[in-house]
């Protein structure tokens, strides 16, 4: 087969029309993929019974799936094509998901595992192939790209929890997985039918150059930010619907309702972030944002009323919403090979704070109770706080 002569290398990327479109919307489908499991649950009764453990090993296993996937797509998207990787994801995806909805019934939650491994391996694979092929676009705008990148993600988040809160009084759980899997399958048909992409995977950089980067306490700062900002992003998304539940009495559907409200203000404060940033001082929007999240989560671990839950949720979400995106803008300068498809190294070691937090929050109800799940949350975004200022003053003295 010819090569397209329209693909380039890593190193002069161009943008092909309609190439980037289809590679935005995997942001879509990998956030679906990748959150699903925090509405589903209620769907599953774990709502009416206390068995944390069990859900605490769902979410390893989409952990060890993400993990897995992540590493396979790195090591095949050279050699692949981030095409046939999409359409592997895809259909990875769509038959899990099929898979979970047979698995829905009264059958051992083993079963449901290997299909969680499954649905996290998928998700990685879209996730990891779509940063491959944004390259071309975030060169041409690194901050519009990151920021649209992160809407489509959202947007998908928030579609999980709809499908589920809409259908939760309706159909059984197998029908909703079903309804679940006709997305991954739309994007299978959107690929199969698409063309190639603009751009050539390159290989990871070496463990010696990515281990370069930790001799600056800058790169420290950033990776411990990273680690705890997505820990406390993932903890809210897979507890808040089990917590509302058993912690202020809410039902099934309003707690799903309530963790809409918390996707839709992580999308609407990314936008609305968008439309500030060339108007105030970045720094100022970001402590702002810190200290809205961390406000936030302190009453929502407090508060034993709906109001106080919601005004926390929606504090957390606005002030989430645009640290990644702020905090990303010092990538470009401190780490030279850094480009979107790069997982490994620093980016990788900040993930894991967002991949293993939801089965450390099991753990931590399973012994004390899902009143606590939220403390660890609002410790996180102390935390953040913490960390922010100590980049600041690192990058003043660096300056000075």
């Amino acid at each position: 087969m010819t090569e397209d002569p329209r693909l380039t290398t890593g190193q002069q990327p161009r943008l092909i029309p309609g190439a980037g479109r289809r590679a935005l919307g995997g942001f879509f489908l990998s956030g679906l993929l990748f959150s699903f499991l925090g509405p589903i649950l209620p769907a599953w009764g774990y709502h009416l019974h206390s068995d944390y453990p069990t859900v605490a090993l769902y979410f390893l296993f989409l952990t060890f799936g993400i993990y897995a996937g992540a590493h396979t797509c790195q090591w095949l998207a050279p050699r692949a094509g981030l095409r046939a990787l999409l359409i592997a994801g895809s259909a990875l995806g769509c038959a899990a998901l099929i898979a979970l909805a047979f698995a829905s019934g009264p059958v051992p939650p083993s079963y449901r595992m290997f299909g969680l491994f499954a649905v996290g391996a998928a998700g990685a694979i879209v996730n990891t192939a779509v940063f491959h092929a944004i390259t071309p676009l975030y060169e041409h705008d690194p901050a519009s790209t990151i920021n649209l990148s992160g809407a489509l993600f959202g947007f998908g988040c928030l579609s999980a929890t709809l499908i589920t809160v809409l259908t939760f009084n309706t159909y059984e759980v197998a029908s909703i997985l079903f309804l679940f899997a006709v997305i991954p399958f739309y994007f299978l048909i959107s690929y199969i039918r698409g063309g190639e992409f603009a751009y050539i995977a390159q290989e990871l950089p070496s463990l010696k150059e990515a281990l370069r980067d930790f001799k600056s306490p800058g790169a420290i700062l950033f990776t411990l930010l990273l680690f705890f900002q997505f820990g406390n992003e993932w903890a809210i998304a897979s507890w808040l619907p089990l917590f509302l539940i058993q912690r202020l009495g809410v039902s099934p559907a309003s707690a799903l309702y309530l963790l809409a409200t918390y996707w839709t203000a992580l999308v609407a404060g990314r936008v609305v972030a968008q439309a500030l940033l060339p108007r105030y001082k970045h720094s100022h929007i970001l402590a702002a944002s810190v200290i809205a999240a961390m406000l936030g989560c302190v009453l929502l671990s407090l508060t034993e009323k709906m109001g106080g839950a919601v005004v926390g949720i929606a504090l957390i979400g606005c002030g989430f919403a645009s640290i990644y995106p702020l905090v990303s803008e010092s990538i470009e300068h401190r780490f030279p090979y850094y480009h979107p498809g790069f997982y490994g190294g620093i980016f990788s070691l900040g993930l894991t704070g967002a991949l293993l937090t939801p089965s450390l929050l099991g753990a931590i109800a399973a012994q004390w109770g899902v009143g606590k799940v939220m403390l660890l949350p609002a410790l996180g975004a102390m935390m953040v706080a913490v960390l922010v200022l100590l980049i600041w003053l690192e990058a003043r003295l660096t300056k000075a």
